[in-house]
């Protein structure tokens, strides 16, 4: 089962049932959540704080709870109540490729995007990303720790694995991407 919560009708839709439907957003941003009651929140009121005062193209985020145990649901609906241009999906089963593709199947937005809930890419990088596909020039972008400019900071386990499971993916794959794990992604829908 899939639930979606939105802002009432009234808030984000036109009243007259002749008029012109709302157009989509530009960018729909999907931030997948499994357990994240702890963080959600203020991720949530970071990223709209600096959509509403920094971005400039048209958005949405949209919360998408991965079936999760703890207050994160109750959190999100919450917040898709609170803020304009937030939504809450709701999926009982787990997994982030499920969320998204639920998210992404249903977005009216010609860009969709991603981000992690601990929002550990910086917030300005994000009009980089979505702008080769806002303009046609792209059909994906993916972020990357391992880009010669990054600055990264985690332990050399984590490093050690990260750059392993990259390396093990451009062999097979051929794949000319640098960082298939990061979770910074957007794409032309």
């Amino acid at each position: 089962m899939t639930d979606i919560i939105e802002r009432p009708a009234d808030v984000d839709r036109p009243r007259d049932a002749e008029a012109e439907p709302t157009p989509a957003p530009t960018v729909e941003i999907v931030v997948p959540t499994f357990n994240e009651a702890a963080d959600l929140e203020p991720s949530i009121r970071r990223l709209h704080d600096y959509l509403e005062g920094s971005f400039p193209l048209t958005w949405q985020i949209t919360v998408a709870d991965n079936a999760s145990t703890d207050d994160t649901w109750a959190i999100a609906q919450r917040l898709a109540a609170e803020l304009p241009g937030v939504h809450a999906l709701h999926l009982d089963q787990k997994g982030r490729g499920r969320a998204l593709r639920t998210a992404w199947s249903a977005s009216r937005s010609p860009v969709v995007a991603y981000m992690d809930v601990d929002l550990s890419t910086d917030l300005d990088a994000l009009l980089p990303l979505v702008a080769p596909l806002v303009s046609g020039h792209s059909h994906v972008a993916i972020g990357s720790r391992l880009a010669t400019n990054a600055r990264v900071t985690r332990g050399p386990k984590r490093e050690a694995i990260s750059r392993t499971y990259n390396l093990l993916l451009k062999a097979t794959l051929r794949s000319s991407f640098s960082d298939a794990q990061c979770g910074f992604k957007a794409l032309r829908r």
